[in-house]
C-alpha cells in the first residue's frame, strides 16, 4: 500500500469517525432539548403553573419553552468565539456537558406544590442555562462534521450532525409515549421526570464518542498558522452582516416546523380535539421516524444536483401545500388521516434540513464559521423557532380558528425559500479551500 493511499484511508476514517461523533453528540443534545418542549405541551402547566388554568397555563409553559431558544444567541456567540480560536472539538465537550446536566437538573426539581414560586423560577434559569449549551452545540457538531469531508461532500457530512435532531426527537417522543401509560397522577408527580434522569447516562456516552474525534482539519491549519481571528463575533458583523439577515431567514422552517407537530399540534390536538395523549404522541413518533428515513436523502438530493437552488425550490415548494394540509387533516380528529397528514408534511422540511446545515456553512469563511452558522441558527431559534407554538397557540386563542395558524406557516415556508435562494447567490468559501487561508485584519495568536 503506498503512503498515499494509507493517507487517503485515514482521511476517510477520521471523516466517518467525526461524522458519527457529531451525529451521536446532537442526537443526545438534541433529545435533552425536545423533551423540555414535549414536557412543557404535556404536564409542565400543572407542574409549575399550577395556578393558570387552561390556555393561559399552556401559553406560559410555552413561553419557558422559548427562554431555552432566548438563550441559545448567548451560546453561540460564546462558544462560537472558543471555537473560532481554540477549536471545534473543545467547546464541544464542553456543551454536552452542560446539556447534559442542566436537563438531569430539570429532573431534579421540586414542584409548585413543594416550594412555590421558586419552581418556576428555577425552571427558567435551568433552561436558560439548557438553551446556552444547545446554542453552542450546533455550529460545532455541524462543522466537526463537515469540515472533515472530503473534497463536493460537506453538505452530505454536514448532514450527520443534522440527523441528530430527528433521531433526539424520536428518542424524546419514545420515552413520553412510554411513560404516558402511567396513571395521570402517576405521570404528573414523577413520570414525566424520568426522561431528563436519563439523560445522564446518555451524556457518558456522548462523551466516550465524542472525545476521541480529532480536531477538524479547516480549524487544525487556523491554528498552525497563528491566523484565527481576535473577536469573531465583531468580526463577522463587520464583514458578514447580510450573511446573518439571510441565514437567519434561510433557517425558518428547518426550525420550526418540529415545532408546529412536536409541541404546538401536540397540545392543540390534546387540548381541544379529543386526542388523547398516546394518540397524539404516536402520531409524532410515525413523523419522527418519517424524518429519520427520507431525511438523508435531502443531503444526497443537494450533492447530486449540479444547483442548490433547484434542489431547495424542489424540497420546499410542496411544503406549501403540505403543511396547510397537515393541519386541516389534525382538525378532523380522525387519528388515521391526522398521522397521514403529519408525517407527509414532514418529507420537504426534512429533505431541507439535511442539506441546510452545510450550504449554510459554505458562504461563511473557516475563520468566521463557528460564530456565523450558529449566530444565523440560533437567532433564528430565538426570534422564529421558539417562538411557534407561542404565536400559534396565541393566533388560535385570538381568533378561534386554525386558519391563522395556517397562514403563519405558509409565510415561514416562503421567507425560508427566498432568503436560501438569495444566500446561495454568496461566494461558496468551501470552493475557495484550496486557496492558502488570508489571515483576517485582526488575526492574533490562538490564545483565549
Amino acid at each position: 500500500m503506498s503512503a498515499s493511499t494509507a493517507t487517503a484511508r485515514e482521511r476517510t476514517r477520521a471523516a466517518n469517525r467525526a461524522g458519527f461523533g457529531a451525529f451521536i453528540g446532537s442526537t443526545i443534545e438534541w433529545f435533552d432539548f425536545y423533551i423540555y418542549g414535549t414536557a412543557a405541551a404535556l404536564v409542565f402547566d400543572k407542574v409549575f403553573f399550577p395556578e393558570l388554568e387552561g390556555p393561559v397555563g399552556t401559553l406560559v409553559a410555552f413561553a419557558t419553552f422559548w427562554v431555552g431558544f432566548l438563550a441559545r444567541p448567548i451560546g453561540g456567540v460564546v462558544f462560537g468565539h472558543y471555537g473560532d480560536r481554540l477549536g471545534r472539538k473543545k467547546t464541544l465537550v464542553i456543551t454536552l456537558l452542560i446539556m447534559g446536566i442542566s436537563t438531569t437538573a430539570i429532573g431534579l426539581l421540586p414542584s409548585y406544590a413543594s416550594i412555590g414560586i421558586a419552581a418556576p423560577i428555577l425552571l427558567v434559569a435551568i433552561r436558560m442555562v439548557q438553551g446556552i449549551g444547545l446554542g453552542g452545540e450546533w455550529g460545532g457538531s455541524v462543522l466537526i462534521a463537515s469540515e472533515h469531508a472530503p473534497k463536493g461532500k460537506s453538505v452530505l457530512y454536514g448532514a450527520f450532525a443534522q440527523q441528530g435532531s430527528p433521531v433526539g426527537n424520536t428518542l424524546s417522543t419514545l420515552s413520553f409515549l412510554a411513560i404516558s401509560q402511567l396513571p395521570d397522577a402517576s405521570f404528573v408527580s414523577w413520570g414525566w421526570r424520568l426522561p431528563f434522569l436519563f439523560s445522564a447516562a446518555l451524556v457518558i456516552v456522548g462523551l466516550v464518542v465524542r472525545l476521541k474525534v480529532a480536531e477538524s482539519p479547516a480549524m487544525a491549519a487556523l491554528i498552525s498558522k497563528k491566523k484565527v481571528v481576535k473577536l469573531p463575533f465583531t468580526e463577522v458583523l463587520r464583514t458578514h452582516p447580510m450573511l446573518i439577515v439571510l441565514g437567519i431567514g434561510a433557517c425558518t422552517i428547518g426550525l420550526s416546523a418540529t415545532y408546529f407537530k412536536s409541541t404546538f399540534a401536540l397540545s392543540w390536538a390534546t387540548s381541544s380535539l379529543g386526542f388523547d395523549r398516546s394518540s397524539f404522541l404516536t402520531i409524532i413518533l410515525v413523523a419522527n421516524i418519517t424524518q429519520i428515513v427520507v431525511q438523508p436523502f435531502g443531503a444526497l438530493i443537494a450533492t447530486r444536483m449540479r444547483s442548490w437552488s433547484r434542489a431547495v425550490t424542489v424540497m420546499l415548494l410542496p411544503e406549501l401545500v403540505l403543511m396547510p394540509m397537515m393541519f386541516l387533516l389534525i382538525r378532523t380528529g380522525n387519528y388515521g388521516l391526522a398521522m397521514i397528514g403529519v408525517a407527509v408534511a414532514t418529507i420537504p422540511h426534512c429533505l431541507y434540513y439535511a442539506a441546510l446545515a452545510g450550504m449554510l456553512a459554505s458562504r461563511f469563511p473557516a475563520h468566521l464559521r463557528y460564530t456565523g452558522i450558529s449566530l444565523c441558527y440560533q437567532l433564528c431559534g430565538t426570534l422564529l423557532g421558539g417562538t411557534t407554538p407561542i404565536i400559534g397557540q396565541f393566533l388560535l386563542n385570538r381568533t378561534g380558528s386554525i386558519a391563522a395558524v395556517i397562514a403563519y406557516a405558509i409565510f415561514q415556508v416562503v421567507l425560508t425559500l427566498g432568503c436560501m435562494l438569495l444566500l446561495l447567490r454568496r461566494p461558496n468559501h468551501d470552493e475557495q479551500s484550496a486557496e492558502p487561508v488570508t489571515a483576517p485584519r485582526t488575526a492574533t495568536p490562538a490564545t483565549a
